[in-house]
């Protein structure tokens, strides 16, 4: 599998306060963006797979609501994740 708990851990440790900092918006942002990556490699060799499509865009929109809810709180924090994260231009 291509996400197992250490590499979540290892997430979670490089963008969250700990590696048991599962809860933040970042460490939340940080792993859906490793996922979306992931789902996009692969629905661009199996561009038929409408569930993987699907599931695709849900995680998009949930990692979305996460970066409208830090911008809102937080500036900062929401400047510091899009720079790690490289998720703008």
């Amino acid at each position: 599998m291509y996400l197992n708990k250490e590499k979540k851990s290892e997430i979670f440790a490089q963008h969250g306060k700990s590696a048991n900092d599962t809860g933040s918006a970042e460490s939340q942002i940080a792993l859906f963006s490793y996922r979306i990556s992931h789902l996009t490699e692969h629905v661009k060799a199996n561009h038929k797979d409408h569930v993987t499509t699907r599931s695709l865009t849900k995680l998009v929109g949930k990692r979305r609501a996460l970066l409208d809810y830090l911008k809102d709180r937080d500036i900062e924090r929401y400047r510091a994740i899009i720079k790690a994260l490289g998720l703008r231009k």
